[in-house]
């Protein structure tokens, strides 16, 4: 009984990893094409908070695909290096347009 058994199970094994693996020229399971990134951040103008929100990276089995995230933050990192500098530059003016005599005043202060 215990040999009848056994030969059955190793038969059920067979079996079902031939179905699994595909014995012959059609396959049982085909492979899935991997997702890619179109990129869904806008080339024709800034990227604003909407665009992250709705950002969505395809996953793979161990995660993210690494290749997309990091176009991903190397395009965000541009644009906020790009908006750093924009910000420095409009300081920059306003300090030069007050003269450098101080800090400007506030609504407050001009009531006094």
């Amino acid at each position: 009984m215990f040999w009848f058994l056994l030969i059955a199970m190793v038969v059920v094994v067979a079996a079902v990893t031939l179905a699994v693996v595909g014995g012959g020229d059609s396959e049982v399971l085909p492979e899935v094409a991997p997702e890619q990134l179109v990129d869904p951040l806008p080339a024709s103008r800034p990227v604003d908070r909407a665009d992250i929100e709705a950002l969505r990276l395809p996953v793979t089995a161990r995660g993210y695909r690494m290749a997309d995230v990091d176009d991903v933050l190397g395009r965000l990192g541009a644009e906020l290096a790009e908006r750093d500098a924009r910000i420095a530059e409009l300081q920059a003016a306003l300090a030069g347009g007050h003269g450098g005599a101080g800090p400007s005043l506030r609504k407050d202060d001009e009531d006094r």
